[in-house]
């Protein structure tokens, strides 16, 4: 195989690729150089802090906005200029952008309709994907008669119907409360299996990004920090950045007089001075379920440290505030700080 059969094909294994993409707006840089490989099927999230750079991402691969450097490709194709109409995606946006005058099956099948697919055809289509998103006999509901997470499932069949290369979710449930999100963020999960297309997803939140995704990405003043499973860049942080946004963090001094990090729940706690361990003030503990949240201060700097236990581990302790325990991290992560 010559050369440039070898790069065809890895070109064509991908769904989506970003080499080198910057984009500006006016002094304001958004994006500093990205480059992305996105697998076809994959569940891929682009993860980050407001301002970091994945909503323009997200434009950009849409046809949205337009790249000020850089090459960017679906299915292998450059698209360039390719207008956002003419590209073979679709976009779930959090705002439904459903058609309130229309049915829920009108909604569904507008862009077939657009596309002049015949009428009974278009029928089955929808039909099917109703199906698909469980709303099998809302085909005559207005959008108003709809609760947000049934909204939002009538806009991704809107999505899904008309059979995209790359599906993009831009923070489709963050107009939704926090039970209806993680029921939806499974269910997403499940469809996504089912139907196989390559799915980019936009999410601030971090929970949600490590639980639906195949790869993550994580992103900060428009730059890479990490490419990864949810494994990989929960357990095995590339930078600080990554360690702290994903999850909460304490920062310990080393003898050196630099600074560790540990997470919350990589701490053993003992009632009995033990080697290597931090004396510490207990502060206050709380049990929410399984789980016990305590706050230390070290001793002499009072410097917080937050743990977390099984709650029946917590109990055995039975700290009271004021008395002196003992932390022994069972994991350290240093950056060279």
């Amino acid at each position: 195989m010559s050369d440039a059969t070898q790069a065809r094909v890895a070109v064509a294994s991908f769904a989506v690729e970003l080499r080198d993409v910057g984009k500006r707006f006016g002094p304001v840089v958004a994006l500093d150089g990205v480059d992305l490989a996105i697998r076809k099927g994959e569940f891929f999230s682009l993860l980050g802090p407001s301002g970091c750079g994945k909503t323009t991402t997200l434009n950009l691969i849409g046809g949205f906005e337009t790249a000020s450097r850089g090459t960017l490709l679906i299915d292998g194709q450059p698209m360039g200029d390719t207008p956002s109409h003419a590209r073979p995606v679709n976009t779930v946006f959090q705002s439904y952008a459903l058609f309130p005058h229309m049915s829920v099956a009108d909604n569904v099948g507008f862009g077939l309709r657009m596309r002049k697919v015949p009428r009974p055809e278009r029928r089955r289509a929808v039909e099917e994907m109703l199906r698909l998103v469980s709303l099998e006999g809302f085909e005559d509901r207005r959008p108003s008669q709809l609760s947000g997470g049934q909204r939002q499932r009538v806009a991704l069949a809107r999505a899904l119907v008309n059979h995209p290369a790359v599906l993009l979710l831009d923070e489709p449930f963050g107009a939704l409360d926090a039970r209806v999100r993680q029921e939806l963020r499974r269910w997403l999960r499940r469809l996504h299996d089912e139907v196989h297309v390559t799915s980019v997803f936009v999410t601030h939140d971090q929970e949600e990004a490590l639980e639906v995704a195949d790869r993550v990405v994580v992103m900060n003043h428009g730059r890479v920090e990490q490419i990864g499973t949810p494994a990989d860049v929960y357990d095995h942080p590339a930078t600080p950045f990554v360690f702290e946004f994903l999850g909460h963090v304490n920062r310990l001094p080393t003898s050196d007089g630099g600074e560790a990090f540990t997470r919350p729940h990589e701490f053993r706690v003992e009632r009995v001075p033990a080697a290597a361990a931090w004396p510490a003030r207990f502060v206050h503990g709380t049990a929410i379920g399984p789980i016990a949240r305590l706050e230390f201060a070290l001793e002499p700097s009072a410097r917080t440290v937050n743990v977390e236990l099984p709650r029946d581990d917590y109990r055995g302790l039975a700290l009271r505030a004021g008395d002196i325990a003992y932390l022994t991290p069972t994991r350290r992560h240093a950056f060279g700080s």
